[in-house]
């Protein structure tokens, strides 16, 4: 009997993923006017073809906090984690999902 609890292997990850894919990513920092262009620049360094205009904007109740979605043309799951590693590394990123 298959355990449903086991953890996908890299290559089965993958072979669901269907790469190329188009991935959207959402970013959460403090709400700081140069947040949005800094992860655009950061998605650009390793997607190149990503484009500024997947951008989308929203706010926390209180405006404290930024919320970016950004849609990448993903062509591996190692170019995703080496972005997320990124994300999660730069210190004006909150979250990164």
């Amino acid at each position: 009997m298959a355990d449903n609890n086991t953890p996908a292997t890299d290559a089965q990850q993958e072979e669901l993923m269907k790469f190329p894919m188009l991935f959207p990513i959402k970013i959460m920092g403090l709400n700081n006017p140069t947040f949005p262009g800094i992860m655009c620049d950061l998605a650009g360094e390793h997607f190149d073809d990503f484009d500024k205009k997947t951008l989308n904007i929203s706010f926390s109740k209180t405006k404290k906090y930024m919320a970016l979605t950004i849609t990448v043309n993903a062509q591996s799951k190692e170019q995703l984690d080496k972005f997320y590693m990124a994300l999660t590394q730069h210190p004006m990123v909150k979250v990164a999902l």
